[in-house]
This record gives C-alpha cells, structure tokens and sequence, in this order.
C-alpha cells in the first residue's frame, strides 16, 4: 500500500495537550505516507481550527451516555467501514473505548490504545474494562513512566503490550527582545517585575492554581506578576479568588492562546502545581524556553523535572511551599538562570516533538509489520 491509513480516536477536541500532541504527530509524519481521520465526542478551538487545515476530517459524534453506547459505536464502525484504516488508536477513556470496540467489530489490523491521563479515582469498574480492553489491543501507550506502571499495577494490562512514548514539545521559534519589549508593554508589565508563568486549564480539581494564588499572596512582593494563560470552566473561581486575597495588582489573566510561546519568553519562572498530571506536557515548553519550572511531585513531572537541577518538585496542595521556591528564585538569578539552562538541554535530548513522532511512526511502523499488512518503506 502507498498510505497508511490511521483513525484516530479521542474525547473532545479543545485546547488540551492530548490534542495539542495529536496534532504534533499529524504535523510531524507528514502527508506523503499517512492519510488521518479523526473520531471525538464534540470539537472547538483553535487546535480543531488547525487540525482542519491539516486536512484532517474531525468527525463529532455526540456524547457517550456509557462505555457501551450502542448508537455513538455504530457511527463509529460507519466511519471505519468507509475510511478502512490500517490503524486505529485511541486516547482518553472514551477514545479507548471507541478504538477498542470498533478495532474489533470493524476487523481493523491495529489497535493501540493510549493512556494520556494519571487517574488516581478512576473507580474499578473502569479499570476492569481497560484490562478486558487490553486483551485484543495490539500496544498499550503510555505517556509517562508513572502512567506504565498505573496500567500495570491497577488495571493489569500486560507488561509486554506496554509502551512508554513520553509526549514531545515543538522547539519555539526565538522572539526578538523588541517583541518581548511590546509584549510586555501591553500587559503593562515593568522590567523590574518578577514574572511567574502558569499555562493551563481553568480546572481546579486537576490544575490547583487556586494554591497558585495563594503562594503570590505568601509572597507579599508589589513587584511580582503572576502570568495566567488558559481559560475553562472555573474562570469564575479564578476571579472570586483574586479577590478574596486582594491580589489583582500581581495577577495577569490573558485568556486561552493559540500561540502561548511569546509569553513564556516574558516569564522568569514556570509552575505547575497540578494535583494530578499524566505527563506534563506545559512543563516541557516551559524548560524549551529556558525557565525554572515548579512543580507538584505528581505523574509524569516527576520525570520530566529534575528536583533542585532543572527545578524544584513539591508535594501537591503545598502554597507555602511554592512561594518559599520562588523566593528562592527571586533571589538567586545564577541559580535561577543555571536551572533553566539545563532545563533547556533536557528538553531538547528527551522532549522534542521529532523524537516523538520518530517513536510513535517506529510504533506504528511495527505492528503493522507484525501483523503482515504490506506497505512502502
């Protein structure tokens, strides 16, 4: 065959970092070989926006009122019986459940599903599907070392179908110090502010910058920014809690943005203090940008920062914690600066975007080998 064929198989498509590393991939195995499809629950945003004009069609199909929604699995073996991939490979638990009951019904050579997420609650029925999942999945990808070991340990999957692809970050392209100098003019921020940076959802359970919020105000420092970019469904927490705490002097709140790279280049430091993170994929960008990153001793950021050379890692709901860190990195600029040098060489040997689509196109180079489906080399 001339194309490989790949359905890909996923939640909603918004503004995560599972899309986010969808796209990488697309983007990154090119047109020549690959022809994708893409099968969510719902789409919006500018990452669908991108994807389209990738020419991938993003097929919305509503949804799912259980794992074994009849209606949402026959739209899907409707797609499969037209499009006849080669592969198909889901992600989220929705997306396992779709790749793994159309694989199967709709005779597709490859399965693969993937874990993106590091579900400390998922109860242990859903466990128990993903291990009845497994059984006729060809790989089982995980994102992160700590998400290897959680379909090992509490689901069962078998240790051979385990795959660990850790995610991969686009290097950024470098901004002039004059588009930095413009930049931090509109956001009437001083040169003699000390800016930290927060990149995600406005989804507290997951993401805690309330405890964030709470570290600016340990700090008690007029000239230190918090950088805020990402929008979601607690915005409003977002802004009851800027009040409560009388900090709206040191909070910048610019919204979701497409391009977040400019703005790491304004920032001195990065924080994630997620309660819960399966890989960390913002923390890789952060250190692509040479900056200190702060943050919760969870996941998959326990591998991608290294504790006291790249940056600090704390125990998750710790705000006094975080502002005792960036203190210390207030008041240490070689420190500072050396952590985020090294930040950058790790990112660059072990996050890269290219080293992620190499390992994910040798992934599904493999199987398809292995299952004896024919194609160019």
């Amino acid at each position: 065959m001339d194309i490989i064929k790949i359905l890909h198989c996923v939640e909603t498509i918004s503004s995560g970092g599972v899309e986010q590393t969808l796209l990488t991939v697309i983007r990154g195995l090119g047109k020549l070989n690959y022809e994708h499809k893409i099968i969510c629950t719902k789409k919006s945003g500018a990452v669908a926006e991108d994807l389209e004009r990738e020419g991938v069609e993003l097929i919305s199909i509503g949804t799912f009122k259980h794992p074994f929604d009849w209606k949402k699995h026959q739209k899907v073996l409707r797609v499969i019986r037209t499009f006849k991939p080669h592969i198909i490979h889901g992600a989220v638990f929705e997306g396992m459940t779709m790749a793994s009951i159309g694989g199967f019904l709709g005779n597709v050579p490859v399965t693969i599903l993937e874990e993106t997420s590091d579900p400390q609650n998922r109860k242990f029925k859903a466990n128990f599907l993903l291990k009845l999942f497994s059984i006729r999945a060809d790989a089982f990808q995980a994102i992160s070392n700590d998400v290897g070991n959680y379909l090992l340990m509490k689901t069962g999957v078998n240790s051979k179908s385990i795959k660990v692809i850790q995610n991969g970050v686009s290097i950024p392209e470098i901004i002039s110090m004059e588009e930095r100098n413009k930049l931090k003019t509109q956001l009437f921020i001083k040169d003699s502010d000390f800016i930290v940076g927060f990149v995600g959802r406005l989804f507290n359970n997951h993401k805690r910058f309330t405890d964030l919020l709470m570290a600016i105000k340990l700090v008690n420092l007029s000239r230190l920014k918090l950088l805020l970019i990402g929008d979601g469904i607690d915005k409003q927490l977002l802004t009851s809690e800027i009040k409560l705490l009388d900090i709206s002097a040191n909070v910048i709140h610019v919204g979701y943005q497409s391009n977040p790279h400019p703005y790491y280049d304004i920032m001195d430091v990065f924080c994630i203090p997620s309660s819960r993170e399966g890989f960390g994929l913002v923390a890789a960008e952060a250190m692509m940008h040479s900056l200190p990153v702060i943050a919760s001793k969870v996941g998959g950021l326990k591998d991608v920062v290294l504790d006291n050379e790249t940056g600090f890692l704390l125990p998750p709901f710790s705000p006094q914690e975080i502002a005792n860190k960036i203190n210390i990195l207030i008041e240490n600029e070689t420190l500072r600066k050396d952590m985020g040098e090294k930040g950058k060489v790790r990112a660059l040997d072990n996050y890269s975007a290219d080293r992620y689509v190499n390992e994910v196109e040798h992934l599904y180079l493999q199987l398809l080998q292995e299952k004896g489906v024919k194609f160019k080399s």
